[in-house]
């Protein structure tokens, strides 16, 4: 501090000066189309490939019968023993949708308690893509031309745009894609079909977990350390609805941390199913692997296995063929 006293100030970064990030702006175009996709394609492959979830918990699993494993934890499971009651399940059970609220303005005040019901509520990654730079007109947001003008350590004022020309269309605009309704979903028709689109569905994945981390690392992303609350902005909303774990003693309010990719796209890991196609046994649990559930679909959908989940889905341990020879095993 000694040393920049009399000093100019360095000028505040993009976005914390209020301007965009321009080189992610593609960015965030290709993440909001990725996930677009992504949810269209897991609605197709769940009519071929089938996904069961527990009717009491929030646990799934990608197979025609559920896993028999005891670990329901759900309403009445001591009577039940921990056994899962499977039934079907939909597209938000595979790929969680984590919301947060929208803000008009990412540098403006913080969200009171007592608006938290007027401020629209989003998907998370849809709000980090329009604090990015993506335009849409049912969630307006404040675009600033000019770096704002700090007047304190909180407080700042916009800078005068009169003298500015009139804005040129933004070259980074890109086209956007839109969900399909239910009636508006075709199952694929072959196993070639099928193949190609989990292919597509395991990429879009990819894609949307790269270009979410890419933004992280750009705009800041806060979680609540004792619940799963998520918010897109500098610092956390004042919203008291925390109902965690003595959340008594903070009157409500969340602990704001910085999130990691796995807050923000939970993977919901589930069981590999062999590639005999034989189902789990609940003796061999240990001999087991698992995988996130949107790869695991994929997989079971024909898409290759990618090098960086083998180490989870344990593909490189010998199964058993009867309990004597697991309890063999050192």
């Amino acid at each position: 501090m000694k040393a920049a006293q009399g000093k100019p100030k360095r000028p505040l970064p993009p976005p914390k000066n209020g301007m965009l990030v321009r080189r992610l702006i593609p960015v965030a175009y290709k993440l909001y189309n990725a996930r677009i996709l992504l949810i269209n394609n897991l609605r197709k492959l769940m009519k071929v490939v089938p996904i069961k979830g527990c009717k009491y918990c929030s646990e799934i699993h990608v197979g025609s019968v559920g896993h028999p494993f005891r670990t329901c934890r759900g309403m009445m499971s001591d009577q039940r023993r921990g056994e899962h009651d499977w039934g079907s399940t939909l597209a938000e059970a595979v790929f969680l949708p984590v919301e947060a609220y929208h803000l008009e303005d990412r540098l403006g005040k913080r969200i009171p308690h007592d608006q938290r019901f007027a401020v629209p509520r989003i998907p998370a990654l849809v709000e980090l893509c329009i604090q990015a730079g993506v335009d849409l007109p049912e969630y307006p947001t404040k675009r600033r031309r000019k770096p704002i003008i700090k007047i304190g350590k909180t407080e700042f004022v916009d800078a005068d745009e009169d003298d500015l020309p009139e804005p040129e269309p933004d070259r980074f605009k890109q086209a956007l894609l839109e969900e399909l309704r239910f009636d508006e979903i075709i199952a694929p028709s072959s196993p070639e079909e099928t193949a190609a689109l989990a292919e597509e569905t395991l990429k879009a994945w990819e894609t949307v977990r790269d270009g979410a981390l890419k933004l992280m690392k750009g705009y800041a992303v806060r979680f609540c350390g004792y619940c799963p609350e998520a918010h897109v902005g500098p610092t956390g909303h004042k919203a008291r609805n925390c109902g965690a774990f003595k959340h008594q003693q903070r009157n409500g309010q969340h602990g704001w941390q910085a999130e990691v990719l796995d807050d923000l796209i939970p993977p919901r890991y589930v069981w590999h199913m062999p590639e005999s196609g034989e189902e789990l046994q609940r003796e061999l649990k240990t001999f087991y692997g698992q995988a996130p559930a949107v790869v695991e679909l994929c997989i079971q959908g024909g898409a290759e296995v990618p090098e960086k989940y083998k180490a989870t889905m344990r593909l490189d341990i010998g199964m058993p063929s009867s309990l004597k020879e697991a309890e063999m095993v050192i």
